[in-house]
């Protein structure tokens, strides 16, 4: 039990610490943003995305134009919104038959990728820059991942066994960890 726990520590923030919009993106960040586009496409994008990437730096120019639209009106264009949704199993060995062990895997068309990227670049840059990321989280963030936040675990337990302490696990289960919505 945690009854007995110290009360959470929370990091104090500056009041000069806002992020009340976002920034203008440039040409050379959607650019960035295409070129890092998984190859897969989507049924709601006209064009696949290897032909897209091919034709980025023509119409670089046009998407800036598109996102920075969408930024400063601090709206995501209902379009962007529409998703094409694929039910699969979450294992392979799972019965077919049986709707339960399925999950829907919504895919988002391409520019609307795109404008979450570039949202999604700022705001991690000020949550980090900004001191508001916790130290040891894992999700969402550059060199972390599920392997990470299980060698902190390995890390702390051998820790204290070195420290002649009593180490117990009880139940951790990372298989699924960064697979949640």
């Amino acid at each position: 039990m945690t009854a007995d726990a110290p009360p959470p520590l929370f990091s104090p923030t500056s009041a000069v610490v806002t992020l009340s919009q976002f920034q203008s993106a440039n040409v050379g960040d959607v650019i960035t943003a295409v070129r890092t586009l998984p190859d897969k496409s989507c049924a709601l994008h006209p064009l696949p995305t290897t032909l897209f990437k091919a034709v980025a730096d023509f119409i670089a120019q046009f998407l800036t134009e598109l996102f920075n639209r969408s930024l400063s009106a601090r709206l995501v264009p209902d379009v962007f919104k529409e998703a094409f949704t694929t039910p699969r199993l979450k294992k392979t060995d799972m019965d077919p038959t049986d709707v339960r062990p399925y999950r829907p895997i919504s895919n988002l068309s391409v520019l609307s990728k795109l404008l979450e990227c570039l949202k999604a670049r700022q705001l991690l840059s000020y949550l980090d820059t900004s001191g508001l990321l916790p130290r040891l989280q894992s999700a969402y963030r550059a060199r972390h991942a599920t392997e990470t936040a299980m060698l902190k675990v390995l890390l702390g337990i051998l820790l204290a066994i070195d420290a002649g302490d009593l180490s117990v696990l009880v139940l951790l289960n990372l298989s699924a960890d960064f697979d949640t919505v």
